[in-house]
């Protein structure tokens, strides 16, 4: 157990004693506040649960019936001793930065972040704390994400020239945030756009809220690549080596198959995969993008979750902070499940 002045590293979840609450509990608790819809951020089983406005639509999808209160982003609410908001955290739609505030300490519980703003989220808020509890998930120089335009160039060109071979295009990727950006990257003239089921009912969710989506067809036991020349396929990373898969390869135009993800930033995890190609593009920050986090808070005490968590804090502490790893149930990024911290996610 690590201790900390308002917030407390538990086996079940980040605590709050001043207010009796914990923040993305992965065990069951009284009173759970939510950074965002990810399986391994919102866990079924706690008897009270509040998140953003925005992100309780997915929350209520995948948890169904829960006792679900919501917030909007600046809204103060008090919790017991304590004051407590949340912030656009830019990772996937209604993600949030948790601000506890106590006596004049302030503490912000980051959950998942990327400070690029991709048009689909609500952008990222900088929130001034004493105390920042962070994701490390690439927390390497390493990882630099490519613009938005670089990569629907590349998207596109991959895609019209499978399209063009009579070859339908698999791209697997998150069922909640990373689907949504790479819609919003394509080219809709090139062809049809095909979905996972996982996909397809989360898009659902998230049109039903107002945002705009390009027109999708979710995959069925019917569905034939003939009936869809030149089609792109959106599946969960786990549905692409299987038999879901399959159904689209012919013996005269096998299947292109790509990856979508900050990991293909690595040699040799594409080879590993055995795609044909690998998109750079990730809903979690970049090493420039924590760095730069981390410094617009002005934080000097900095808790570092999920990722490279000891070469990220010693670096931190390179830097003049107070830093220190903690061990948490928090996953980052993953080639082999629909989400991370779940496992693959029902469709046709």
């Amino acid at each position: 157990m690590v201790m900390g002045d308002l917030l407390t590293f538990t086996d079940r979840g980040i605590w709050c004693a001043a207010g009796d609450f914990h923040i993305d509990p992965w065990r069951p608790v009284a009173r759970a506040l939510l950074t965002h819809g990810h399986s391994d951020h919102a866990r079924p089983g706690m008897g009270r649960y509040l998140c953003t406005d925005i992100a309780a639509p997915v929350v209520r999808h995948r948890l169904g019936a829960i006792s679900l209160d919501t917030v909007v982003y600046g809204e103060a609410r008090r919790i017991g001793d304590v004051t407590v908001s949340f912030h656009p955290a830019g990772h996937v739609p209604g993600s949030a930065q948790i601000k506890v505030e106590h006596r004049g300490e302030v503490w912000v519980a980051s959950g998942d972040y990327k400070t690029v703003d991709d048009g689909l989220s609500t952008a990222f808020e900088p929130v001034g704390c004493h105390a920042f509890i962070t994701e490390s998930t690439f927390g390497l120089p390493v990882f630099r994400w490519p613009d938005d335009a670089t990569l629907a160039a590349a998207l596109n060109s991959w895609w019209a020239g499978n399209a063009a071979a009579g070859r339908v295009s698999l791209l697997g990727a998150y069922a909640l945030g990373k689907a949504q950006r790479l819609l919003r990257l394509i080219d809709p003239a090139i062809g049809p756009v095909l979905t996972h089921g996982a996909i397809e009912a989360t898009n659902g969710v998230l049109r039903a809220q107002g945002i705009a989506l390009p027109a999708t067809q979710r995959v069925t036991s019917e569905t034939r690549p003939r009936d869809h020349p030149g089609a792109l396929v959106l599946a969960t990373p786990s549905a692409l080596g299987g038999p879901w898969a399959r159904r689209f390869s012919t013996e005269g135009a096998p299947a292109a198959t790509a990856y979508a993800s900050g990991w293909m930033a690595l040699r040799g995890v594409r080879r590993r995969r055995a795609a044909e190609r690998g998109f750079v593009i990730s809903d979690h920050a970049d090493w420039d993008g924590l760095t730069g986090a981390i410094q617009a808070t002005g934080a000097e005490r900095v808790f570092v979750t999920h990722g490279y968590t000891a070469v990220f804090a010693r670096w931190l502490q390179s830097q003049g902070y107070d830093a220190r790893p903690v061990a948490t149930a928090y996953e980052g990024e993953s080639l082999d499940a629909a989400e991370p911290g779940g496992p693959a996610e029902p469709g046709a």
